[in-house]
C-alpha cells in the first residue's frame, strides 16, 4: 500500500518507526507502523489507532488483511495463523464473531457462525476424512439440534450437547436399517425401537405424519443440503426428532481433539438382518448407560396401525423456543411477559438498601405493581408482547442479595430469620435471572397431571414455572409466612421450593398467575422412571399403552421395594414427618412425592453371584435372566441371600472432588451415611463422578421387584426378584390445595361409592398418616 508523498517519519524512543500522514502527534489518514518486535501495519489511521482498511504482520508469520477499528480487527477480514489455518469472516475486538469460514490445518473446514473466537450458533463442519456435521454449536461443541454423516454412510439426526449425542436421535445404518433412541453423554440411555434393513414399517411409510412434519432427509438429500451456506436457519437443515433406542455396539475413532469435536462414531448391529422375516420384525430395547437391559422382538405387520405409530415415535415432551408456541401467540406474550417482568422487578428490588423482613412484606397487599406498554415507558423497555400489568408479589420475601436483620419477636406469623427465600436456597439474582430471562429463553412442557396448567422449563433446567388457579395463589400467598418459618427451621426440606409469584394481566383483560419453582429432576444424570405417590388406588394407576419415558407413573404403577443405607434411610423419614405434619398444619391435602429413579447398569452385568453350597440347587430351578439383569434368588432363612454386584459406591465426601449438579438451590447440607462410619457421603456413579448426597438428590438404593409371589408353606420354593441399583430423586409437590368445603363435599360423594381410605380426597391428618404409612412400605428399613 503506497503512502503519499505528504507522509513523514517518525522513529520513538522504544524503537517503533511509524511513516506516513499525521494529526498533530498522531498517526491519522495513511500510513505504516513498524513495532520493535518486528509487526508491522499498513493502512488506515484514525487519531492514533488502526482504524479502516488495513493489513497487518506478525512476526510469528501470521497476517490479516480487512477491517479495523479502535486499534482492534474489527469488522470483515482474512486472518492467516501462523500454523496455516485461514479465517475468513467477520471478527470483533480481535476475535472470530460473527458468520465465518475456517480451514484447519489437517484440511478440516468449518462455516456458520462463530462468538469470541469458537463456533457457537448455527454451522457445518466438514472433517478431512469425509465426516459432516450440521448444526448447532455452544463453546466450541455440537450442542443442541444436529445432522451427523460419517463417511461410511451413517447418519445422525438428533441432539447433541458438549460435544456428543444427548437427548432423543434418529440413527441411520449405510444398510438401510435404523433406529430411534435417546443418549446420555454419548451412550444409549432409554427405551428405543430397531427397524432392520427393508423394513416395511418405514420412516415416511404414513402420509399423515408427512403432513404434520418435514420430511426426512435422505441421505442424497443430507448431501445436497451440505453446502455452504452459513446462513441458512437451522430449521432448514435438520428435521424432527423422535425417541427411542437400540442395541449396537460403540467403535470409537478418536478426531482432531483441539477442534472440541466428538468422536466419530460407528455403529454396527451384528448381522441381525439374517434373522428376519421379510423386513416385519423390529426390536423394542431398553437401555442403561450404553447397557442393553430388555429386548422383545415384534412382528410389525400383525400389529394394529396406532400401535406401529407408538412403536416408531415414543411420545416426546415438546421442547420447543419460545418462537414456537401453539395455536398463534398466546403463549408466547405469556412467556414474554413473564421474563420482563422478573427481569424488571428482580432488577428493581435488588439495589433496594438493606433492611430487616416485616409481616407487611406478606400478603397480597405486599406488591409491587408495574405497567408495560408495549413502546416502553419511563420505568420499563419497549417490547414486542403486547401490553400488559405485572404485579409481583411478596417481592422483599422472595428477593436474594440481601442481608435483612431479623424480624421482630412480636412477629409470630414469621419466624425470625436475617435471609429471604432465595438466599436461603443459595440462589442470587444474577443467576435467577439469566437462568430464566437469557436469551435462549423458556420453553414449554406437557402438564403431568389434570390441572390443565401450563408449564415451562427455563433453559438450563433449574426452574419450573407453572400457571396457577386464583384459589391456589391465595393459598401460597396465606401459607408463605409459615412456609418460610419451616424452610428456615429445616435446611433440607422435601418440600417445592418456590422463588416467585407473579400475575400478569393482558391487555384484553385475561389474567394469569405463576409460581417459579425448583425444578427437583435437576439433575447430570437421566431419570429413566418418575412416578407421582400420593398413598392412595383408586384410579392410581396409568394405561398401559399410554407409558413411555415421559410419563410420570402412579402408585398402582410402582412395583419396587427400596432399600437405602441406614442413616439415608433416617434422614428420610424425618424429614418426611416434619413436612407432612407442616401441610397437615396448614390444612393442604393432595400434595405428593414426586420420585425420579435413576437405573445404574452394573459392573458385571451377566454374572449371577451364587452360594457354593446352592451352586447345584440353582442349576435345577427355573431362575432365569432377563437381558443382562439377574434375577436374583432370596433363600429361605436356612439359606445365604444372594448379593448382586454393585455399580454404586457411597464415599466419604470430599468437597473439592464433587460435582456441583444439581446446584445448592436445590437441596441443603450433605448426608451422613452408616455404612462409610457415620460421616458425610458422596455417590460415585460410574461415568459421571463423585455427586454430593444430600436429601431428595443422588440417594443411592436397591431397587427391588418381586417377580414370584411364594407359598408360605412351600420351604423349596424361592423367591425372585430383579435387583437394580439406583439413584433416587424425590421431594414432595402440589402443596396449594386446602381442604375446603368443595374438597369436604367431594370426599363425602367420593365415599360413597369407594372405600374412603382408597380415594384421593381425605381429611388432613388422615391424608398426612397414609402418606407416610405408604412410603414406609416402598421404603422398608432394613435391618
Amino acid at each position: 500500500m503506497e503512502i503519499d508523498g505528504r507522509g513523514y517519519e517518525k522513529i520513538f524512543p522504544n524503537g517503533d518507526v511509524y511513516f506516513g500522514d499525521c494529526k498533530g502527534m498522531l498517526p491519522h489518514g495513511k500510513g505504516k507502523y513498524k513495532w520493535s518486535d518486528g509487526t508491522v501495519y499498513e493502512g488506515d489511521w484514525e487519531e492514533g489507532k488502526m482504524t479502516g482498511k488495513g493489513k497487518i504482520f506478525w512476526p510469528s508469520q501470521a497476517t490479516y488483511e480487512g477491517d479495523f477499528s479502535g486499534g482492534y480487527l474489527h469488522g470483515s477480514g482474512t486472518y492467516i495463523g501462523s500454523d496455516g489455518s485461514i479465517y475468513k469472516g467477520s471478527f470483533k475486538m480481535s476475535s472470530e464473531n460473527g458468520i465465518g469460514k475456517k480451514q484447519y490445518p489437517n484440511s478440516d473446514v468449518y462455516e456458520g457462525s462463530w462468538r469470541e473466537g469458537v463456533r457457537e450458533g448455527s454451522g457445518r463442519y466438514a472433517w478431512s476424512n469425509g465426516n459432516i456435521y450440521i448444526g448447532h454449536w455452544k463453546n466450541g461443541k455440537m450442542s443442541g439440534r444436529g445432522v451427523m454423516k460419517w463417511f461410511n454412510g451413517d447418519l445422525f439426526d438428533g441432539v447433541w450437547s458438549n460435544g456428543l449425542r444427548h437427548g432423543s436421535g434418529f440413527y441411520r445404518f449405510g444398510d438401510g436399517s435404523y433406529y430411534l433412541g435417546i443418549w446420555t453423554k454419548g451412550l444409549k440411555d432409554g427405551p428405543g425401537t430397531f427397524y432392520p434393513a427393508g423394513s416395511k414399517c418405514n420412516l415416511e411409510g404414513q402420509e399423515d405424519k408427512r403432513k404434520k412434519r418435514p420430511p426426512r432427509n435422505s441421505s442424497t438429500d443430507l448431501e445436497e443440503s451440505l453446502i455452504p451456506s452459513v446462513g441458512r436457519s437451522l430449521s432448514k437443515i435438520t428435521s424432527s426428532f423422535r425417541r427411542g433406542s437400540g442395541r449396537f455396539s460403540l467403535k470409537t475413532s478418536s478426531l482432531d481433539d483441539d477442534l472440541g469435536c466428538s468422536s466419530s462414531v460407528t455403529e454396527t448391529h451384528g448381522g441381525e438382518t439374517d434373522l428376519l422375516d421379510n423386513g416385519t420384525v423390529a426390536y423394542e430395547r431398553q437401555y442403561v448407560q450404553g447397557v442393553l437391559i430388555n429386548e422383545r422382538v415384534r412382528n410389525i405387520s400383525k400389529l394394529s396401525h396406532k400401535t406401529k405409530e407408538r412403536l416408531k415415535f415414543a411420545k416426546e415432551v415438546k421442547r420447543s423456543s419460545c418462537f414456537d408456541f401453539f395455536e398463534g401467540q398466546r403463549s408466547y406474550y405469556l412467556m414474554l411477559s413473564l421474563q420482563l417482568g422478573i427481569r424488571c422487578t428482580v432488577g428493581k428490588i435488588t439495589p433496594v438498601p438493606m433492611r430487616e423482613v416485616r409481616s407487611s412484606d406478606f400478603g397480597q397487599q405486599a406488591r409491587i405493581r408495574m405497567y408495560f406498554p408495549r413502546k416502553g415507558s419511563r420505568l420499563t423497555p419497549a417490547h414486542y408482547s403486547t401490553n400488559f400489568y405485572w404485579k409481583d408479589y411478596c417481592p422483599m420475601v422472595f428477593r436474594s442479595e440481601s442481608e435483612a436483620a431479623c424480624l421482630p419477636d412480636t412477629c409470630a406469623a414469621v419466624v425470625t430469620a436475617p435471609w429471604n427465600l432465595r438466599e436461603l436456597f443459595k440462589l442470587n439474582a444474577a443467576d435467577y435471572m439469566m437462568s430464566i430471562c437469557g436469551d435462549d429463553g423458556l420453553r414449554e412442557i406437557s402438564s403431568p397431571g389434570k390441572s390443565g396448567s401450563l408449564f415451562y422449563v427455563s433453559h438450563d433446567d433449574r426452574f419450573v414455572i407453572k400457571t396457577l388457579k386464583k384459589s391456589e395463589l391465595k393459598v401460597l400467598l396465606k401459607m408463605l409466612p409459615h412456609y418460610y418459618r419451616h424452610v428456615k427451621a429445616h435446611d433440607n426440606t422435601l418440600i417445592t421450593k418456590f422463588f416467585g409469584a407473579h400475575r400478569i394481566t393482558l391487555g384484553h383483560g385475561k389474567e394469569v398467575r405463576f409460581v417459579v419453582m425448583g425444578n427437583m429432576f435437576f439433575t447430570e444424570v437421566r431419570i429413566h422412571r418418575r412416578y407421582d405417590l400420593k398413598g392412595s388406588s383408586q384410579g392410581r394407576f396409568t394405561n398401559k399403552d399410554e407409558i413411555d419415558e415421559s410419563t410420570t407413573l402412579k402408585d398402582l404403577d410402582l412395583t419396587y421395594e427400596f432399600h437405602m443405607d441406614r442413616l439415608l434411610h433416617e434422614s428420610l423419614f424425618r424429614q418426611l414427618s416434619l413436612d407432612s405434619a407442616f401441610l397437615e398444619s396448614q390444612q393442604i391435602i393432595d400434595y405428593s412425592l414426586l420420585l425420579g429413579l435413576h437405573f445404574s447398569a452394573p459392573e458385571h452385568l451377566k454374572s449371577l453371584l451364587e452360594h457354593p453350597d446352592s451352586l447345584h440347587k440353582a442349576e435345577s430351578t427355573d431362575t432365569a435372566v432377563d437381558g443382562d439383569y439377574e434375577l436374583i434368588a432370596e433363600i429361605q432363612p436356612t439359606r445365604e441371600l444372594l448379593i448382586p454386584p454393585k455399580s454404586l459406591l457411597l464415599v466419604t465426601h470430599e468437597p473439592g472432588s464433587v460435582s456441583p449438579a444439581p446446584g445448592p438451590h436445590i437441596r441443603g447440607s450433605t448426608l451422613r451415611a452408616y455404612s462409610i462410619g457415620n460421616k458425610e457421603a458422596d455417590l460415585y456413579l460410574p461415568g459421571t463422578g463423585r455427586l454430593r448426597v444430600q436429601l431428595g438428590v443422588n440417594m443411592p438404593a436397591q431397587a427391588n421387584h418381586k417377580l414370584v409371589q411364594v407359598d408360605e408353606t412351600d420351604s423349596s420354593e424361592a423367591e425372585l426378584f430383579e435387583v437394580y441399583d439406583v439413584v433416587l430423586y424425590l421431594g414432595i409437590i402440589d402443596i396449594l390445595q386446602e381442604y375446603n368445603l368443595k374438597k369436604k363435599l367431594e370426599h363425602t360423594y367420593k365415599s360413597t361409592k369407594f372405600d374412603p381410605m382408597s380415594i384421593s380426597v381425605l381429611e388432613p391428618k388422615l391424608y398426612s398418616k397414609r402418606f407416610i404409612d405408604f412410603l414406609h412400605r416402598i421404603f422398608p428399613l432394613q435391618p
